[in-house]
């Protein structure tokens, strides 16, 4: 899965992520990516990233 490797994920991409509050309803929230937090080459619940406006949570899809 692209979204768990973090060589596939970039600043600039647009993506949905799960953040921390969503995670039990699973509700996506898209944006782009700012800064990534995730320093593990892979993650199995998803990269860990900062969308341009601030919000962090992790990577489910890559919609570029």
């Amino acid at each position: 899965m692209p979204h768990r490797e973090r060589k596939k994920i970039r600043p600039g991409l647009k993506v949905a992520v799960v953040l921390k509050q969503d995670q039990r309803t699973g509700r996506e929230t898209v944006g782009v990516v700012k800064d990534l937090l995730t320093n593990s080459p892979t993650h199995p619940h998803g990269i860990k990233v900062r969308l341009a406006d601030g919000q962090i949570g992790r990577v489910i899809k890559i919609l570029d």
